[in-house]
């Protein structure tokens, strides 16, 4: 935390004052950095995130806070920012407000990375092109991996209200409730909060669409490749009882008898068991306190915070994690002999629609579809699916079908795969095709104009439409909806792959009753 002697009037937050920062060419301020709770550490780590602690002076808010504790499987996904640190708790805000009476509506972003990396200071996430056109932008930090997300009987007991396991999300509630409070020095209207998120991010969001601790918090939201609908542990938040198995074994596996002694570890050697660890943390538990229940439960009986949604995904979500993470040869199963054995009685079903076909590339494409469907797409389909249902509150679909030119196949940094891959959107909604050294054509210059420009309309209004964009129309379920093509061309097309993903729904479904 740096502090400034500036003669400028400051501005008055929660902990102090903050300078106030001098505006870019387009009138832009950014301001970094801001502490938007106690920092986790000591005592704190695996509790609910404490109110930020009273500063001597005037912050300055010109350097980035430290992203959470986090391993480099992504590689160098934070060139901007070296630091990493359990105190992470900071957020960041870019405002073309002139003053606080301005109450422009807010973006507030949550960042992807399986909840085990990642940043609100990545470049790709700079807020400058979304606030020219009319919003005050945040990003946050937030706990990640074991330190965000262990459960564990003694932190059940501890907590008071007999959860543990959700620290990452009690921070990013925290950093919701701090915008409430103080947004409004920034220009910015609390009450026009939209929450956006792409991947974990995604997920993150359509858990505190059910969370009884977000209401009233964020009046609109948007999923990117994501959502927890999915009705298993894996990729979706695991009951509290497994949770507190998983956490037993891991404190075990540091010779911790008690979180006691587990708080005392070193950071460092906490995070270093975790990347060691099989167990995967980071999609929550349902603790029936932040996450009262399954949240594929919550949104089939129609229970979840009725704002508007806008969701999607990309066409090929699948194939960044299948080029990592599964491997093909000859002495290894064929694809057909892989899906007999997750699939058993209902392999049929997945191969007539995802077919094997003549050559290893071929199972290797109908794999990694398959793949994208099962832990990305049918988590978004069906969030939009129950969403709509309801009819509380309109929905908006849409479908990323775009390549990024000169793209490379397969990379560690920026994340890249073969075909419209996960992650591919970021650069369009956030307007800033410049981080890259691609060779952009005017398609990709227009695409990335309407998305930022759809995504910020929605966050004014929670309607995409506006002036100059092809009409968007809202999401009908059950077969009849139609939906937002975002690529070389836009415009609206009908639903495309239903087919898989009602399969995937009956399975799931028939798997979760059993």
């Amino acid at each position: 935390m740096t502090l400034s002697d500036s003669r400028a009037k400051p501005l008055r937050i929660e902990g102090g004052e903050i300078a106030d920062r001098a505006g870019d060419a387009s009138g832009i301020r950014v301001f970094k950095g801001i502490p938007y709770a106690a920092p986790p550490v000591g005592e704190l780590r695996w509790r609910k995130p404490e109110p930020v602690k009273p500063w001597d002076g005037v912050l300055k808010a010109d350097d980035w806070g430290p992203r959470g504790m986090q391993g480099d499987r992504l590689g160098d996904i934070d060139p901007l920012n070296k630091r990493m640190s359990e105190d992470c708790l900071y957020l960041n805000i870019w405002t073309p407000a002139q003053s606080a009476i301005d109450q422009l509506p807010v973006l507030f972003w949550i960042h992807g990375g399986s909840n085990n990396t990642g940043a609100g200071s990545q470049p790709e996430y700079d807020g400058g092109a979304l606030a020219r056109r009319g919003v005050v932008v945040v990003t946050i930090n937030y706990r990640l991996d074991v330190f965000g997300f262990l459960a564990h009987p003694d932190l059940t007991r501890e907590s008071g209200v007999g959860a543990s396991g959700n620290y990452g999300l009690l921070d990013q509630i925290a950093a919701l409730q701090w915008v409430q409070n103080n947004i409004a020095a920034f220009g910015g209207d609390p009450g026009a909060v939209t929450v956006f998120g792409e991947s974990a991010g995604a997920m993150n969001i359509s858990l505190l669409m059910v969370s009884p601790l977000t209401k009233g918090l964020f009046a609109r939201a948007i999923g990117q490749s994501g959502g927890a609908l999915k009705p298993a542990a894996v990729f979706g938040p695991k009951p509290l009882r497994t949770g507190e198995e998983d956490g037993l074994k891991f404190a075990r596996g540091l010779g911790a008898d008690s979180i006691a002694e587990l708080r005392a570890r070193p950071a460092q050697d906490v995070l270093k068991a975790a990347l060691a660890s099989p167990i995967a943390y980071g999609f929550g538990v349902v603790d029936g306190y932040v996450v009262p229940d399954h949240p594929a439960k919550i949104y089939a009986e129609g229970k979840q915070h009725a704002v508007p949604l806008l969701v999607g995904w990309n066409a090929d979500e699948g194939t960044l994690f299948a080029a990592r993470m599964v491997a093909w040869g000859p002495d290894l199963p064929s694809y057909a002999e892989r899906i007999r054995t997750q699939y058993k009685d209902h392999a049929q079903g997945v191969l007539s629609l995802y077919p094997p076909g003549a050559t290893l590339e071929d199972d290797k494409a109908s794999f990694a579809a398959l793949f994208g469907d099962e832990i990305i797409s049918y988590g978004g389909w069906a969030w939009a699916e129950r969403t709509a249902a309801t009819g509380a509150a309109p929905v908006y679909r849409y479908y990323f079908n775009r390549r990024p030119p000169g793209a490379p196949e397969l990379s560690i940094y920026p994340l890249t795969a073969p075909g419209s891959y996960h992650s591919a959107e970021i650069c369009y909604v956030w307007d800033c095709l410049q981080i890259r050294d691609w060779p952009w054509e005017a398609a990709d210059r227009r695409l990335a104009d309407a998305m930022a420009s759809y995504w910020v309309n929605f966050a004014k209004t929670g309607n995409p439409n506006g002036d100059g964009l092809p009409p968007w129309p809202t999401y009908e379920p059950g077969g009849a909806g139609r939906v937002m093509e975002l690529g070389k061309d836009i415009g609206v097309q009908g639903e495309w792959r239903r087919d898989r993903y009602e399969f995937l729904d009956d399975y799931y479904r028939k798997a979760a009753s059993r």
